[in-house]
């Protein structure tokens, strides 16, 4: 245990700090009861807007055989206009009731239960672990499942997170994120990466996340040429040496580097819609996941995401269908926020929602450290 707590701390020190920044660890590590070990609060307010990304400091650019990319926003600014203010995940009603109800019935099962899933989600770890997040095709939420973990993650932990987009024509992470621009993609970093480098000369072509992590997109703000599978691999082993956890956001499958990323993550994401062609369709995967020759079915977490309001399909029944042994089924619910398509804002989600990504992360953590 000793090795892996200097490992972190390494790493922190690496970034200018010896010590965790989140109060959610400060308070967990000093706590004397379930109570007080209890996950904080979400931030009542979104944290500032990043700034620019910090200069590198030193320069590795020169490999690059091409002039090196410019800055360029992460979505259009007329859209986010259009977007508007962000809603609330519940509506009012909503929120109102579950006020009541929490007034009502007593918290002490609540706490013990939110201590539980947080110390899963703030298992130390000797190595840097990925955690491949994918589905059978796009559209079904497998960016906005690897932002809310990224964010869970970095919320929870205090060692570095990285959350990597490998899905270069159709990956929303970097606006799911809140990013304003981007600029360096995996492609670019690929060819960068050196032995010698330190954390803060690799977070130098990061994209800071507001919430304290990083991010990695897969091209520079527009469709883009498809991400091989010798760059995928060149980066994911290069960069956990760096990161503690590590949530790729792939491409739908049965792309070349989903394939890649599923047989070779130490934990598998699959995203199923809520709907009978969605569900059918995951259960193909898992059934592929099966015949892996490695037991992939035994780190693999599968989430029923329902994006519409009016859904019509038995939730039981669909995670049913795809709880296989060993397999377990998070249920992430409608919610008003997520469905916008924006960036995510913590303190905007549902309840639900957030349960949901705890739930998750608690899942994914419990797999990962269990790989050797």
């Amino acid at each position: 245990m000793a090795g892996e707590s200097d490992w972190q701390h390494a790493l922190l020190r690496d970034l200018g700090t010896d010590a965790p920044s989140r109060p959610v660890l400060e308070q967990s590590a000093g706590a004397t009861g379930p109570e007080s070990a209890a996950p904080a609060p979400p931030p009542d307010h979104e944290p500032a807007a990043p700034a620019a990304p910090p200069v590198p400091r030193q320069s590795h650019s020169a490999n690059l055989p091409g002039p090196v990319p410019q800055s360029v926003p992460a979505i259009d600014p007329r859209l986010l206009i259009a977007l508007g203010g962000p809603q609330h995940g519940d509506s009012l009603t909503r929120r109102a009731g579950a006020g009541l109800r929490r007034l009502a019935s007593s918290s002490g099962q609540e706490v013990a239960e939110q201590t539980r899933l947080a110390r899963e989600v703030q298992q130390p770890v000797t190595t840097g672990r990925v955690i491949a997040v994918t589905s059978i095709r796009g559209g079904v939420g497998k960016s906005t499942v690897s932002a809310l973990l990224g964010r869970t993650f970095n919320h929870y932990r205090h060692d570095p997170v990285l959350a990597l987009e490998a899905d270069a024509a159709l990956g929303s992470l970097p606006t799911r994120l809140g990013a304003e621009a981007v600029r360096w993609s995996c492609a670019d970093i690929a060819q960068i990466l050196t032995p010698a480098m330190q954390l803060t000369d690799v977070t130098g072509y990061l994209v800071p996340v507001a919430d304290g992590g990083w991010l990695l997109p897969a091209s520079h703000g527009r469709v883009g040429a498809p991400l091989d599978m010798r760059t995928y691999r060149t980066v994911t082993l290069a960069l956990r040496r760096y990161f503690g956890v590590t949530v790729v956001d792939c491409e739908s499958l049965p792309g070349e580097v989903a394939r890649t990323a599923m047989d070779t993550a130490h934990v598998r994401i699959v995203v199923a819609p809520m709907t009978a062609e969605g569900v059918h369709a995951t259960r193909q995967v898992l059934d592929w996941l099966a015949q892996l020759p490695h037991a992939a079915l035994e780190t693999t977490v599968v989430v029923l995401n329902t994006q519409s309001a009016d859904a019509s399909l038995d939730p039981e029944v669909a995670a049913g269908h795809l709880r296989l042994p060993g397999v377990p089924v998070v249920q992430l619910p409608y919610d008003r926020h997520l469905a916008q398509g924006g960036p995510i804002h913590t303190d905007r989600l549902s309840r639900g929602a957030r349960e949901a990504a705890v739930q998750l992360a608690a899942e994914a953590m419990r797999r990962a450290v269990s790989v050797r």
